[in-house]
C-alpha cells in the first residue's frame, strides 16, 4: 500500500486515520481542504486547487484525506491502491463537528485562516453533516465507480475496526521516523 485514499463524512475520523497511517507507514499525509480553502473560509479557483492537489501526490506514496469526488478522483484514484471509506454513525460524526467547533484549536488539517466557529455557515455545514449518507455519499460513490472500480475498499466502522487496521500494519523502525 504505496498510496491510501480515505473517505468519509466530516468528523468520521479522516484526518485522525491519515496521521495514524503516515505514522506507522512512514508515508506523507495529504489533507485536502489544507489545500482547497484559503483565509477565510474562501474557495480557490478549480484549476488552482487541482494543481495543488497534483503537486501533492506527484510522490510515490501518499496518504490522502478528503472527499472532493468530482474536482480530484481523476487525479487521485488512478494512482490509488487503496480506498479507505469510513462508515463513522452519523450521530458519532454529528457529536465530534461540534465539539471541534466548540474547542475552537488550530486544527493541522485546515487551511490557516479557517477556523471553525459557531455561525449561520456552521449551522449549514452541520446539515452536511447529518445529511451525508443520503444526500452527499451516493455520488461520492458514484464518482469513485467510475474511476477507479479495481482499486481494493475497505470499510471501516469504528474504533475497534480502526485499531485492528493500524495493528496489522507494519510499523516504520524508530530510525526511519527520526
Amino acid at each position: 500500500m504505496q498510496r491510501i485514499v480515505i473517505l468519509g463524512n466530516a468528523g468520521s475520523g479522516k484526518s485522525t486515520l491519515a496521521r495514524a497511517l503516515g505514522k506507522r507507514l512512514g508515508r506523507p499525509v495529504v489533507h485536502l481542504d489544507t489545500l482547497f480553502w484559503e483565509p477565510g473560509w474562501i474557495e480557490p479557483d478549480a484549476e488552482q486547487f487541482r494543481a495543488r492537489v497534483s503537486a501533492a501526490i506527484a510522490a510515490d506514496s501518499w496518504i490522502c484525506e478528503g472527499n472532493y469526488a468530482r474536482r480530484t478522483f481523476d487525479l487521485r484514484l488512478p494512482r490509488a491502491d487503496l480506498i479507505i471509506w469510513l462508515d463513522t454513525p452519523r450521530p458519532t460524526c454529528f457529536a465530534r463537528v461540534i465539539l471541534r467547533s466548540l474547542m475552537n484549536r488550530p486544527r493541522p488539517d485546515l487551511a490557516a485562516g479557517c477556523a471553525e466557529k459557531l455561525d449561520r455557515a456552521f449551522l449549514t455545514f452541520l446539515g452536511f453533516v447529518w445529511n451525508f449518507d443520503r444526500g452527499y455519499r451516493p455520488g461520492i460513490e458514484a464518482v469513485r465507480l467510475a474511476m477507479g472500480p479495481r482499486i481494493p475498499v475497505v470499510h471501516l466502522r469504528n474504533s475497534r475496526q480502526i485499531a485492528a487496521l493500524l495493528h496489522g500494519l507494519p510499523a516504520m523502525p524508530q530510525t526511519c521516523l527520526e
